[in-house]
């Protein structure tokens, strides 16, 4: 997959919804910000990034010392500013290399790491915008797939929150299938909790499941993201639903 033009693609059409928004509008996905809020988080989010990896940084960056990290009031102004902010992360990976070490959330990883986990925080903060203006929210299945297989690499590693149980039980899992046509291997996951050791794992196989979501990966995408209920879908579910309800309820991160 082409992440760079995917940033490009999805930052480009997250603007063009913002644009079109009353700024006050709040965002019932993110129920803390309005629409200027959910922008700057996506500008300032991609700069952030694009700084870590530029001066290789060992370590977190504060998000107050990203660099031009407000954008500007002019609205068109502000528009070209969240542009410029993917174009960084961008120019920031090919000039250390997509293979050189980076900072991560996760621990040390390639610098390309960070245009994938840039791409896929636009994608969902444009269905946040998406929803709240009441619009559509296309998606192409090969993008959502790679967007839950992504999420799923957070979810899995990322230690939880003081006091946060983690999702499923010890020997519980849950199995997702993508019905769209051409995924293959990709448009599966089986997430599971070792009855033995308690750790989560995901893989691309075909699985029973203690319960089993199916249906398109655009819609699949939505609900693990937790932006759409599973019972707005045309996703089936087989199995358990306290299942998957256990685990909509302990993925937030």
């Amino acid at each position: 997959m082409d992440y760079a033009a995917a940033l490009l693609d999805e930052t480009r059409a997250f603007g063009e919804l913002v644009r079109s928004g009353d700024p006050a509008l709040t965002i019932p996905t993110c129920p803390e910000w309005n629409l200027t809020q959910l922008f700057r988080h996506v500008g300032r989010g991609h700069r952030w990034a694009a700084q870590i990896v530029a001066d290789r940084l060992e370590h977190a960056l504060d998000p107050r010392e990203v660099i031009d990290g407000k954008p500007p009031a002019d609205p068109d102004a502000a528009i070209d500013w969240l542009h410029d902010g993917a174009h960084r992360v961008i120019d920031a990976i090919a000039q250390v290399g997509p293979d050189s070490p980076a900072w991560t959330m996760l621990g040390p990883r390639p610098a390309g790491w960070w245009l994938r986990r840039r791409v896929h925080e636009a994608t969902v903060h444009r269905a946040d915008a998406a929803l709240a203006l009441g619009g559509g929210f296309a998606l192409s299945p090969e993008l959502a797939a790679d967007g839950i297989s992504e999420w799923l690499d957070l979810v899995t590693v990322l230690p939880r929150r003081d006091g946060q149980p983690t999702p499923l039980s010890a020997g519980q899992s849950v199995h997702l299938h993508a019905t769209d046509e051409g995924l293959g291997t990709a448009g599966e996951w089986t997430i599971s909790r070792s009855a033995d050791t308690g750790e989560l794992s995901w893989s691309h196989e075909h699985g029973k499941g203690s319960v089993a979501l199916r249906g398109p990966a655009r819609e699949l995408f939505l609900t693990v993201m937790r932006r759409v209920a599973v019972a707005d879908t045309d996703i089936a579910v087989f199995g358990d639903d306290a299942v998957w309800q256990d685990w909509v309820d302990h993925t937030a991160f």
